[in-house]
């Protein structure tokens, strides 16, 4: 049998030709260190300099948002309304002398987009969250026309041809967590009648534009990626079911890779598990991957809870995903990947400070691994003092809206 390092190590070739170096790649995480414009800082690259040092075969940056009218946080990175690749090439080039290949997630937050940054976001349809703490922090959408759909479709494609002319070497499509995308696929959040919505089919029809938009702009040589929730996990909403047949017609599509994920600002599936069955073996999704691999030879990967080499290597020889995603345990050790891939038998770390409190805890999990990433931008270690709950204390847990402000800004 393989040790845990040959299977971590072992490259892999996606349909489009390129090829990942090993098979840990670092997930999505939302950095904030775009500068006041929305542009990539020095941070940032040094950041990912640093990441592209820790042996990770791939990185997928946070996400950058194809609308600099649509953030959703203040300092996200966004593609300028004149595209402009020159602003991304430090960042792209952070990479230069690994073997590291570094990934753009592109996104469009939709509703998720709090009130102190839009005062009236857009969404498929106009549909305000259900729970009254998070209602406060974002406004009520209102739906988008027709044109807007093709306009922000448009959007996908600018930015994905931008940064891969900076030098970027593929991008994911953020189809998860409640944003745009994952809006148009749900159920409850899309409730058009047109010929975006309705039904199944119809609801993800905004999905595969995007993909095909994306690919008519990159070229069929550049890996094209797309996360996808498992469910959404609300009554009524996008269901395991209809999500298989999403990762069929993907397939179909022609992407490269499917980064599983699940859960919503409302249902955060994809902070922790929902099973304590699914906890013990480890990652978060891998019965859906399971089932997913059944229907396509699109390249899996799963994102959430590995934490031992043993288990990332089971995971692998089960057959059920190609890739391991590793988001805040990298933030906690930038190293941990080359460690992974020299035989260490070392447990990947992701805690946060806990106050007890549901609300706050949920804050402070964002607001602690956002601390450590800008002391890593910054070159210093990984503080443990517990300066972010006195934050959110000072906010007051009490008050989303005030606590949101503070933390995210």
């Amino acid at each position: 049998m393989s040790e845990p390092k040959e299977l971590l190590a072992e490259p892999l070739e996606l349909r489009c030709g390129a090829i990942l170096p090993n098979r840990l790649a670092k997930a999505a995480l939302s950095e904030q260190l775009g500068d006041r414009r929305n542009r990539p800082t020095a941070e940032l690259a040094e950041l990912y300099r640093t990441w592209s040092r820790g042996g990770a075969g791939t990185l997928i940056t946070g996400n950058v948002m194809v609308d600099p009218t649509a953030l959703g946080e203040p300092r996200n990175v966004a593609v300028p309304q004149e595209p402009d690749a020159t602003g991304f090439k430090p960042w792209a080039r952070s990479s230069d002398g690994t073997e590291t290949r570094l990934w753009v997630q592109l996104n469009h937050p939709g509703r998720q987009s709090p009130r102190f940054l839009t005062r009236q976001p857009v969404a498929p349809s106009a549909v305000p969250f259900g729970d009254r703490g998070i209602r406060s922090v974002f406004a009520t959408p209102r739906a988008l026309t027709g044109d807007e759909i093709e306009a922000i479709i448009d959007r996908f494609g600018v930015a994905a041809r931008t940064v891969v002319d900076a030098g970027f070497a593929g991008v994911q499509i953020h189809g998860a967590h409640g944003y745009l995308v994952s809006q148009f696929l749900s159920p409850l959040t899309n409730q058009r009648t047109d010929g975006w919505g309705g039904d199944a089919l119809r609801r993800r029809r905004f999905l595969l534009e995007v993909v095909a938009r994306v690919r008519a702009e990159v070229g069929d040589a550049v890996p094209i990626a797309v996360k996808l929730n498992s469910a959404d996990f609300q009554r009524g909403g996008f269901s395991e079911e209809e999500s298989l047949e999403v990762v069929r017609e993907l397939g179909e599509a022609g992407i490269d890779l499917l980064e599983v994920s699940g859960g919503t600002y409302e249902k955060a599936a994809m902070m922790g598990p929902a099973k304590s069955s699914t906890a013990s073996r480890e990652a978060y999704f891998l019965d859906y991957a399971a089932k997913a691999r059944q229907i396509t030879d699109v390249a899996l990967m799963v994102t959430g809870g590995f934490t031992s080499p043993a288990g990332m290597a089971d995971a692998l020889r089960s057959g059920s995903l190609d890739v391991i995603g590793l988001g805040r345990p990298l933030i906690v050790d930038p190293a941990l990947p080359g460690r992974l891939l020299g035989g260490e038998d070392v447990r990947a770390q992701r805690t946060a400070p806990k106050t007890g409190i549901r609300l706050a805890d949920s804050l402070l999990e964002i607001q602690w691994h956002t601390q450590q990433m800008h002391r890593v931008a910054a070159g210093k270690p990984v503080d443990r003092r517990l300066g972010a709950v006195r934050t959110l204390v000072r906010a007051g847990v009490a008050d989303p809206l005030n606590a949101f402000r503070r933390v995210r800004g």
